[in-house]
């Protein structure tokens, strides 16, 4: 291979905000949704692992077809307080969780991978941002739950939708929250061979 060609990028993700916050920071990239069934990877162990493990199953599911490139696997969560809150199920799913997380502080973490099989490349990391809700009123829940924006969410919410109407603060990567953290990533490529 030429080293003097620009290592190609390919993203494993089937998110479209994964996909826009990449895009946004300027990277070049493929798009190549993986093939992992998050359901067989029981949540046993500590929310940071367990994204961390989900990132690195959804990198390599796809590196096994770009061994020469550079996979980024990303998987984010919600943990509150010890418990691992993922996608919801459906809208009951949805009202359940949105109750519990816009009642108290929680965390959310996103797994980040970088595989790239042909020099045996393999770095898993995390980043945790803790976000302080607004206190929502039922009507809010329901408004929200009716708008369906929870699809396909981790935690039911988006922050970069909804954020100003649920979110007082966060400590942390806003990025993070949206599903991709950009910070880490940026400093985990600097420190690539090579890169």
């Amino acid at each position: 291979m030429d080293e003097s060609a620009p290592l190609k990028m390919v993203l494993a993700s089937a998110s479209p905000r994964r996909r826009q916050l990449l895009a946004d920071a300027g990277y070049a990239f493929e798009v190549v949704p993986p093939e992992v069934d998050e359901s067989a990877f029981p949540a046993t162990a500590s929310p940071r692992a367990h994204a961390e493990q989900l990132a690195l199953a959804k990198a390599r599911s796809v590196a096994t077809h770009y061994p020469d490139a550079l996979v980024i696997g990303a998987d984010t969560l919600v943990d509150f307080a010890g418990e691992i809150i993922g996608k919801p199920r459906d809208a009951a799913d949805a009202e359940r969780i949105t109750k519990k997380l816009f009642s108290a502080p929680h965390k959310v973490i996103t797994g980040l991978a970088l595989v790239r099989l042909s020099t045996s490349t393999q770095i898993v990391r995390s980043d945790v941002t803790t976000v302080y809700p607004r206190q929502m009123t039922p009507e809010q829940i329901a408004a929200h739950i009716a708008g369906g924006s929870w699809q396909d969410k981790a935690g039911a919410y988006a922050i970069q939708e909804t954020g100003d109407a649920f979110v007082e603060r966060i400590e942390g990567s806003l990025t993070n929250v949206m599903g991709l953290p950009l910070e880490l990533l940026e400093g985990l490529l600097k420190d690539l061979p090579g890169h």
